[in-house]
């Protein structure tokens, strides 16, 4: 309606009526009428379930043959149960679902009830309330919790989630513990050098009702249902409840993801993990030493932590729980990377932070089945995870291309710096700290093997950074020799790498991974000889620190260099080369490498002065000898380390 000049309100003339493309015979886009009612169905309309991408094998799981209802109605039973706080008996009604908005699926509680020394109370308020479960949501999902929720959550310009992981950038070694019963103090490696502090059930209990009762006092956890090891045979189910949307996502990423259908018969987990994160423990509870605790129970098959946000912690404590199961079914687990060539030869890369592994098991002429953790059973070596956590720091597209690409959607980045507008990491930045890093899939790296497990290892590639440039650049070891120095673990550290050090400092680590060991070194270094021998597999030792002296005076082994004797194992062609023996470490070395100088393959013939060479050549041997005197009294059943991988350390 109009006002004329007299006030007075007159008819608005009717429009034409406009012929439309629809009237026409074409069809019109907004043709249709949308069937929804509110902004919560439209919604719901939006979201398309996604179909299973691969085919179930059989369906004999624990929620075959159920409807859809039935099905979820059990899956949020199981979480229940996992949630059930043991001292009262009772837990939280666990619904699927974002509080606030949709229809939500409610599901009864279910009572898990246990011997322990603790009053049980039959009501409580965690009963009576809902927990929002949040149930192995995609990146997409998860970034939009992230981003909505939690501060100090941001998109770069890669299109990377950057988190910051509170007080505690890296793993808190002192505040892990392992419950010591009847069992696990006989099998676990306990005592000097051993990283298994021990706790006992009750204080356990103590500390996961705490986790527990945070967890179920929040309005929504997150649950992510996943898989360990690549090995179809020997695959482990696990479940991580958590409180961060960072969390779950870094787990989503690091574990392998199960398809539709997978989860769909997941059934119970073999292990769980109570993640409080930035809840503390009672610092005045038994075996607390801070307000951090990482607890692992074997015989429960549970892990909590409390007082950390550090995501890390979840990843080392499945692959110390890794390191307890898979022994026990004869198959080896191992701190290394592992790559394969085109003809199927395999190669594992061992080494502490530093020397090249992650540098050399990336080979862009070889597949990478991955860059961390592994197990070799009598049937393969297989990934135990299904993504990769890379250092960020100095990172750059020129020295680590398939890293940087990598960053991209759906990777979490911790605790980086970046332009405030622009949203460009500053990788050199150590403002958070030195430790930052990328947690990707490993589908993410373009020459990735998927699925990521391959035949039997060719050769066991032992790395060391020996700063103190008397290790030749390649040696050929013997199955003793190969034993010696996977236990020893060697490699050193320079100046400017950690506060304090002024000059080259040997560094020792048990099978090159002493802080995520369960059961003592020499079981697995065992297990490691048993399995190249079996398969004719090769040990090698190779330095990729100094040569012609120590640091400060020498040079560092140009990495082509480096990459010229790994590409001559892979071929097999140093398998050929005529050998010369070391004094000392009796260690049996190549007279000639294509591509790489002769005089830096003996390291005395590098070094101008001799006598220098040779007296730090006898200054590191004796670290060496001290360092292994941790393991020559220990026993295995009724005999002592052998006398042969004795013999293979130094011989002064």
């Amino acid at each position: 309606m109009a006002a004329n000049g007299t006030g007075v309100t007159s008819p608005r003339t009717p429009l034409k009526s406009i012929l439309t493309e629809k009237a026409k015979g074409i069809p019109n886009d907004s043709a249709g009428t949308v069937k929804a009612q509110t902004i919560e169905e439209l919604h719901s309309l939006q979201r398309k379930r996604s179909a299973p991408n691969t085919p179930l094998q059989g369906t004999t799981g624990a929620f075959a043959n159920l409807s859809e209802d039935e099905r979820q109605r059990q899956q949020l039973q199981s979480i229940s149960a996992s949630l059930a706080s043991l001292t009262r008996g009772t837990g939280p009604k666990v619904i699927r679902g974002d509080p606030g908005g949709g229809k939500y699926q409610a599901v009864l509680h279910v009572a898990r009830h246990h011997h322990i020394d603790a009053p049980v109370i039959s009501v409580s308020d965690s009963s009576l309330k809902f927990t929002h479960v949040l149930y192995n949501l995609s990146p997409g999902e998860l970034y939009e919790q992230a981003l909505k929720y939690e501060k100090g959550s941001f998109l770069t310009s890669t299109g990377a989630l950057a988190t910051l992981s509170g007080a505690k950038t890296g793993r808190s070694p002192r505040d892990k513990r392992v419950v010591i019963d009847d069992t696990t103090q006989d099998e676990l490696w306990w005592g000097k050098g051993s990283p298994n502090i021990e706790m006992d059930e009750h204080t356990f209990m103590v500390n996961r009702e705490r986790a527990v009762d945070y967890l179920n006092s929040l309005d929504k956890v997150f649950v992510n249902d996943q898989f360990l090891n690549w090995d179809p045979k020997n695959r482990i189910k696990v479940r991580i409840v958590s409180c961060r949307a960072y969390h779950s996502l870094f787990m989503h990423n690091m574990c392998i993801r199960p398809t539709s259908e997978e989860l769909e018969n997941f059934g119970t987990p073999d292990f769980t993990i109570y993640n409080a994160g930035q809840f503390p423990c009672n610092r005045y509870t038994h075996y607390m030493t801070s307000s951090t605790s990482i607890d692992i129970n074997l015989n429960r098959k549970e892990m909590v932590i409390l007082g950390t946000q550090y995501a890390g912690e979840m990843k080392k404590g499945l692959f110390s729980l890794m390191h307890y199961l898979m022994p026990k079914r004869h198959i080896l687990s191992l701190h290394s990377g592992c790559n394969m060539g085109k003809d199927g030869d395999v190669a594992l890369f061992f080494g502490l932070s530093g020397t090249g592994k992650t540098t050399l098991s990336t080979d862009h002429n070889r597949f990478l089945i991955g860059d961390d953790e592994h197990c070799w059973s009598d049937d393969c070596v297989s990934n135990i995870e299904g993504g990769c956590y890379a250092k960020c720091i100095d990172l750059s597209k020129e020295k680590e291309p398939d890293i940087w690409n990598a960053i991209k959607f759906g990777t979490v980045l911790e605790n980086v710096v970046f332009d405030e507008q622009t949203r460009e990491v500053d990788y050199t930045d150590k403002s958070v700290t030195e430790n930052t890093r990328a947690a990707y899939p490993i589908e993410f790296i373009p020459n990735a093997k998927i699925p990521c497990f391959g035949p039997h290892p060719k050769n066991v590639i032992l790395l060391a950074c020996d700063a103190f440039g008397v290790l030749p650049p390649v040696s050929k070891l013997s199955l003793a020799q190969t034993m010696y120095h996977f236990i020893s673990g060697y490699t050193a550290l320079v100046a400017g790498t950690v506060d304090g050090i002024k000059e080259p400092t040997a560094t020792f680590s048990a099978c090159f991974g002493a802080a995520f060991l369960i059961l003592h070194p020499t079981t697995y270094a065992a297990m490691l000889a048993e399995k190249m021998q079996k398969h004719g597999a090769t040990g090698w030792l190779v330095n990729t620190g100094w040569c012609g002296g120590s640091y400060g005076s020498g040079n560092r082994i140009k990495l082509p260099y480096t990459r010229k004797i790994v590409n001559a194992i892979h071929s097999g062609s140093l398998l050929k080369a005529t050998y010369e023996k070391t004094e000392v470490f009796g260690l049996k070395i190549p007279n000639e490498i294509e591509g790489v100088p002769k005089e830096i393959l003996r390291p005395e013939n590098a070094w101008a002065d001799k006598e220098a060479y040779k007296n730090t050549l006898l200054k590191l041997a004796g670290l060496f000898k001290n360092n292994f005197e941790t393991f020559t009294e220990y026993k295995i059943g009724e005999d002592k380390l052998t006398e042969e991988i004795l013999a293979a350390g130094p011989i002064f």
